[in-house]
């Protein structure tokens, strides 16, 4: 998958590009005079006034962003209506660098828009704007409107009604409803001063400046600080990210973990961004209290214990600096497992676009770092894909690896393994046995294309021999938002994911049909979580079970995504070794919760007796 800052640049330049152009369009020519902000906001989320001129709207500047493609500023009138879905706040778009000052009071007359973050297709909620304004300021060094407090109380626990079917499922016609849904609450504070005070970070610092908090530290929270994400009906409310409008050249922006505290006042106008959705944009930041957070270090595996591990290491070449760091997590914070099924190793040159296919010096680098960290002479294995065809960072190229520990256990090779060439499964001395080692699954099948193909290979420790596969499903680019305007949200990346679940579980079961009691792994980054109906397909009729599950729910995840904390990365087993219960599993935090991460994914670590 592409890396989270060359998706998010690419995502910025867009929204520049589309920041005029990806608006609701209004075709009303009528003119609105002498109009309040609330009457432009409306009670619901698209303004009743959109498309229309307005006139010397007043209000109280509340903040004023400088910097980016969408340059403007807040105002807030300080006469409020009686309505709690309305709100007295609103973003008048200027396009440069306003000449406006927190606390001038103004007139503007402009136009009303509905500019939607990351375009229509998005599926994101719209911001409603004046445009192509008219600015003149009345007065200067005015007080502020009280800042409305966002707090575990004053947020609801309801998440969002459903969306309106007669409109595609978008809430954007229906009345708000401030005291009954979370999202519905945001909404009637759009544009608006508001505040909250010390709360916990739930996602560390980002490089765009960003982190994330929630207002309701009990809601779903694991002993780490962060707040677990468990089904898809029940969303985490509190979650809320938190941006500066003071530019990180003058000030730069805190840097905090999960678990930290950013304490005192962080007041600024609620806005609404294409990353993330509802942000208080702070004119006022807190500081950060240090939480004290840790990278975790699992235990040693036993003599008579395989110990197993994916770890997605996020693009990783030969140009990069974190060899080194990456050798230190396999070897101090794994604990030098056994086999380690690795996600995203790009080849010799990167994203580098020149047919380039080839990993060997990407892996030697590693290899030789994991030797210099005190770790093992670890051997590996993997097949060059099509150059271009499995997606992920144009030109990387990027594969699935086995990485495994010789001394430890060996490798099964069987040759003709390429990058077009099915692996199958055949029965021999009454085992099951694998046509190829390593070996891709239906390489050319419609589940995998411009998708990472699974690789399949057999190892032998003490004398068993453990299958196993490893996966990076299709990523979760494309979905629209926990905060769309679509409820509930349209997962479009699914249909891919599914048919490649369902493509691995055929597979295992083959292995089963030629060996019941066989002893299969199957592992990686599933871009899905484990009660989604990814993970329900690859466990289909019972040839694989999710060991996650085998861990307290506060305790399942793997990666941390705007204020959720997450599975991504599972490792299934098959009956033979669930059934004897004797394996341990551990989701070993040591990336996803920090601002210093080396990749966005934690290791996943499984041991247990073949």
């Amino acid at each position: 998958m592409p890396s989270k800052s060359s998706a998010r640049t690419a995502a910025l330049t867009v929204a520049a590009i589309c920041s005029t152009v990806s608006a609701v369009v209004f075709t009303s020519p009528a003119q609105a005079d002498a109009v309040a902000v609330h009457d432009i906001q409306g009670g619901t989320r698209i303004s009743p006034l959109a498309g229309q001129q307005v006139t010397d709207v007043t209000g109280i500047v509340t903040g004023v962003r400088t910097y980016g493609s969408s340059r403007g500023f807040w105002l807030q009138d300080p006469a409020a209506d009686d309505s709690p879905a309305t709100s007295e706040g609103i973003f008048v778009f200027t396009g440069s660098t306003p000449t406006v000052a927190v606390g001038d009071s103004v007139k503007v007359s402009g136009t009303v828009t509905e500019f939607v973050p990351g375009g229509a297709s998005s599926g994101n909620q719209s911001v409603t704007q004046i445009t192509k304004p008219t600015v003149t300021v009345v007065s200067s060094g005015n007080a502020l409107p009280a800042a409305t407090v966002i707090n575990s109380r004053s947020v609801p626990d309801a998440y969002t009604p459903a969306g309106d079917s007669a409109a595609k499922g978008s809430v954007n016609g229906l009345a708000l409803q401030p005291k009954k849904y979370a999202l519905d609450f945001y909404e009637s504070l759009e544009g608006m001063n508001v505040k909250i005070g010390s709360s916990r970070v739930v996602t560390a610092t980002d490089p765009f400046s960003e982190l994330w908090v929630t207002v309701k530290p009990y809601e779903n929270p694991n002993r780490r600080g962060g707040t677990v994400y468990g089904s898809y009906s029940s969303q985490n409310t509190g979650r809320l990210q938190i941006q500066s409008l003071v530019p990180t050249a003058t000030q730069p922006f805190p840097t905090a973990n999960v678990g930290d505290t950013l304490k005192g006042t962080t007041e600024g106008p609620l806005d609404y961004t294409q990353f993330g959705g509802y942000t208080l944009t702070a004119r006022t930041l807190g500081t950060v209290a240090d939480g004290g957070l840790k990278r975790e270090t699992t235990r040693k595996q036993a003599r008579d214990e395989l110990a197993v591990a994916t770890y997605n290491v996020e693009n990783l070449d030969p140009t990069d600096d974190s060899f080194a760091d990456h050798a230190a997590a396999i070897v101090n914070n794994l604990r030098s497992p056994d086999i380690v099924s690795l996600e995203e190793i790009q080849d010799n040159n990167g994203a580098k676009n020149d047919g380039t296919v080839a990993a060997d010096q990407t892996m030697r680098k590693l290899v030789d770092a994991i030797a210099a960290a005190g770790g093992p002479a670890y051997d590996w294995r993997s097949i060059d894909p099509v150059d271009l065809a499995d997606g992920g960072e144009p030109g990387g190229n990027i594969r699935q690896v086995f990485l495994f520990n010789p001394a430890r256990v060996s490798f099964t090779d069987r040759a003709g393994g390429d990058a077009t060439t099915a692996v199958g499964v055949t029965k021999a001395n009454g085992k099951a046995r694998l046509t190829l080692s390593p070996g891709r699954i239906d390489p050319a099948g419609e589940a995998w294309k411009n998708s990472r193909k699974p690789l399949a290979g057999e190892f032998v420790f003490r004398g068993k021999t453990v299958f196993v596969i490893a996966n990076h499903f299709s990523s979760k680019g494309g979905d629209q938002a926990l905060h769309s305007q679509y409820q509930p949200p349209v997962r479009s990346s699914e249909t891919q994911r599914h048919l490649q679940a369902t493509a691995v579980n055929a597979f295992v079961k083959d292995i089963l049909a030629a060996q019941k009691s066989a002893d299969v792994v199957t592992l990686g980054d599933m871009n899905d979580f484990e009660f989604s109906e990814t993970t329900k397909l690859l466990e289909s009729d019972g040839a694989l079970w999710s060991a996650v599950k085998s861990l307290p729910k506060s305790e399942r995840y793997s990666y941390d995504f705007q204020g959720n904390s997450q599975v991504l990365d599972q490792i299934l087993i098959s009956p033979s070794i669930r059934r004897d219960c004797d394996f341990s599993y551990d989701s070993v935090h040591i990336n996803a919760e920090f601002a210093d991460q080396i990749s966005d994914h934690d290791p996943q670590v499984l041991r247990f007796e073949p």
